[in-house]
């Protein structure tokens, strides 16, 4: 009987979801298991070649600073050119950068290759969630979007355990096994992986009731999506909470050191994130899959906040570890909620810049994160950084409060048996609205050469 009941709910958790999907997940997967220089790469450049701490940190910086430019950049490619051809030049400059990294010993050519390999890898992720958003239907979203999560978190979970062993017989041999998982990836999205970018219509001019002529709104260009305010709003607070989930790697560690607490002490508290998100996402999504995503997004901002300013009060490994589990329970709920609301705040014809702008949020807290914890720890204390934690927290649950007021459902705005049809214009809020095209929709997800007169 338990093990019916298992296979019920691996059934109810997995089934439905397009053939498409399950190859992007595999894709994600093996590039995640294969994800080994970003685990090592201070300990190779500091320990393997000798450098200083410095060094290393501005090398980390700059493999950074390229993940923030090819967020923007690959979200743009994925709706000009595809998500496909997007999705494999970034797998394709991974594979090569990474390789040639691992040969290099001038500290400049290093430092360019960092923040080559930064731009590539990073460019990968806007095409995968906008094609995700292209073939899954909206109702199951959520669900699809918080299996990726678990893809990417147990992959990671395996390559960083997998990164020590290998880097002890060879650091070379890390750099040649993640361009080789990086490659295997290239070819999954060649041979299995269709192009599922929506055909926009090409209509100037629709016709009103009364017979006059309504231009239609200018296509979605990177000007438009900075223009949208709600839109821009959510990713503000997506990069308020990325600050905070992004202490537990940057401000715990040093937290931990300076309280007496070994590396391993360190690694024991923030295993539980990993082994959390494994055991606990699937069954976490099935809960929230049709709840209001605002009241998600509210009380999951509360919980991160609040579980990072519990910290203040953690005096053993133990404690430390309970903390971790209270803000990866707000992480579980977030991640998801977070990339589907982005998805339903999205014009079709334009999902690949605005999944690019959201990515870059992320990005830019990733390389704030670090400096502000430092100078909070350093002039003010720890405890500082974790009540700071709890502020922001709460800011994120009033702004998600405000924002998501009135944000309709997705199965009530958009077809569930078609979530690649044709793309509609995008009415920003507060506008009036625009007739749509006559022409009917295609059956499914279909490609389109650019527009050679569509503006970035």
């Amino acid at each position: 009987m338990a093990f019916a009941g298992l296979r019920a709910s691996v059934r109810a958790s997995t089934g439905g979801l397009p053939r498409e999907f399950w190859w992007l997940w595999t894709n994600t997967l093996v590039n995640r298991l294969g994800s080994f220089v970003v685990t090592f790469l201070a300990l190779y450049l500091t320990l393997e070649r000798g450098f200083s701490a410095s060094y290393a940190g501005l090398v980390a910086a700059l493999y950074g600073l390229g993940g923030v430019i090819s967020s923007i950049v690959g979200g743009v490619l994925a709706d000009r050119i595809g998500r496909r051809p997007t999705l494999m030049i970034a797998q394709l400059s991974t594979a090569v950068s990474v390789a040639v990294l691992g040969f290099m010993t001038h500290p400049v050519a290093i430092a360019v290759l960092a923040f080559c390999v930064g731009m590539a890898t990073n460019g990968s992720r806007p095409p995968i969630q906008a094609m995700m958003a292209d073939i899954v239907p909206p109702k199951d979203r959520v669900r699809a979007f918080s299996l990726n999560y678990w893809a990417l978190n147990l992959g990671f979970a395996v390559s960083s355990a997998g990164a020590g062993f290998i880097a002890e017989v060879s650091y070379h041999a890390a750099f040649l096994i993640e361009a080789g998982m990086t490659l295997i990836c290239a070819v999954l999205t060649w041979s299995r992986i269709p192009e599922s970018r929506p055909v926009v219509e090409a209509v100037k001019k629709t016709t009103g009731s009364a017979g006059a002529e309504k231009s239609e709104p200018a296509a979605v260009n990177l000007a438009s999506v900075l223009r949208d305010g709600r839109f821009m709003a959510v990713v503000g607070l997506a990069f308020l909470l990325a600050l905070v989930f992004q202490q537990g790697y940057v401000g715990l560690p040093v937290a931990m050191g300076e309280a007496g607490f070994t590396p391993a002490d360190y690694g024991l508290a923030i295993a539980v994130n990993g082994v959390l998100i494994v055991v606990l996402q699937i069954p976490v999504t099935r809960f929230i899959e049709h709840r209001d995503p605002g009241r998600l997004l509210l009380v999951s901002s509360l919980i991160a906040g609040y579980g990072f300013g519990l910290t203040a009060f953690a005096g053993s490994v133990g404690t430390f570890a309970l903390t971790v589990c209270v803000w990866t329970l707000a992480e579980i709920v977030n991640a998801p909620t977070q990339t589907g609301v982005v998805v339903r705040l999205s014009p079709t014809e334009g999902r690949g810049r605005y999944q690019g702008v959201y990515v870059m949020s992320w990005s830019v807290a990733a390389l704030v994160a670090p400096l502000a914890s430092g100078l909070v720890i350093d002039r003010f204390g720890a405890d500082w950084l974790w009540v700071g934690c709890a502020v922001i927290g709460t800011a994120g649950a009033v702004g998600y409060g405000l924002l998501m007021r009135g944000l309709e459902d997705a199965e009530d705005t958009e077809d569930p048996e078609d979530a690649g049809a044709t793309a509609v214009p995008h009415v920003p809020v507060g506008a009036a609205p625009v007739a749509d095209p006559e022409a009917p929709s295609p059956p499914g997800p279909q490609t389109s050469p650019p527009s050679p007169t569509e503006s970035v």
